[in-house]
């Protein structure tokens, strides 16, 4: 009889670069569900104003972006009112942009807990973006009142691609878990990486229609602004909610594709790191 007869369970190191047991981690769904509720607990803990946040953050940036690009800077917006114009960019923007920032932080921000016991690391940054779902509701059903405003005023016309909101949220979800993923598997050995995602995320956001309708943007540089994977999900939620903008299926299925691919990239090579990161981190 084999020594590793007498165990009931093996843990064993992953044997090759496209080993990922996806079994594993959902037979860690209810240590998933505790990670989701610690990081909505502790965001905000010993704050003063606490969950409010959610709702001041969005509001004060959106008056802050129609004073700023809508008042001074007068940039068109396609006839639609500026503050609903901006908010509903910005709420998109940030469901993006915080997952993806805090996701490339596993390894570094998690250390101490993976060191002392085992579960799928990988459970740590799904946690994340799920429970930024949360701040996303909030802030969207913030959103759906100064929608419902503009609507009874007759300044907006929504149609029916706001159904896809669920599919865009998944993309969104998807690609920052992804490409967090990968920078978080890099700065294991890179810290430095760190601070170059920090800018390279503002400079993203430029990158994407947020400030600004995808209709201003020259010939020469819409090519380049449509191949970001981002510049879809916000235009078409725009056009859906707003009735300005641009929807194209084709669009929605190339931000699809390349969250799909930097997903399933993403996991390998986290998976990867996992087992060893501990003799560099």
């Amino acid at each position: 009889m084999s020594q590793l007869d007498n165990w009931t369970t093996v843990i064993e190191p992953k044997s090759s670069f496209l080993d990922v047991d996806l079994r594993e981690i959902f037979s860690y769904r209810d240590l998933l569900i505790l990670f989701v509720k610690r990081d909505i607990v502790t965001v905000y803990k010993q704050t003063i104003l606490g969950p409010l946040w959610y709702i001041i953050q969005p509001l004060l940036t959106t008056g802050m972006f129609t004073f700023v690009f809508g008042k001074l800077a007068r940039i068109s917006t396609g006839g639609v009112p500026h503050f609903a114009f901006y908010m509903i960019g910005i709420i998109i923007w940030n469901y993006f942009s915080e997952c993806l920032t805090k996701t490339s932080n596993t390894f570094v921000a998690n250390q101490g807990v993976f060191g002392k016991v085992y579960f799928p690391r990988v459970v740590v940054p799904i946690s994340l973006v799920i429970s930024n779902l949360g701040k996303f509701f909030i802030q969207f059903v913030l959103f759906l009142g100064v929608f419902g405003a503009y609507w009874y005023q007759g300044k907006i016309n929504p149609n029916l691609t706001v159904l896809l909101l669920p599919v865009i949220v998944f993309i969104m979800a998807i690609t920052s878990l992804g490409v967090g993923m990968i920078f978080s598997s890099m700065t294991t050995k890179y810290r430095d990486l760190t601070f170059l995602l920090n800018f390279g995320v503002q400079l993203w956001m430029y990158a994407t229609p947020v400030i600004y309708p995808i209709s201003a943007i020259p010939n020469r540089y819409s090519d380049v602004i449509g191949y970001n994977p981002i510049t879809s999900l916000v235009e078409t939620m725009r056009y859906g909610f707003l009735g300005s903008g641009s929807f194209s299926l084709g669009a929605i299925g190339y931000s699809f594709s390349f969250g799909v691919v930097v997903f399933l990239l993403g996991l390998l090579i986290f998976t990867r790191v996992e087992k060893n990161f501990m003799d560099t981190v």
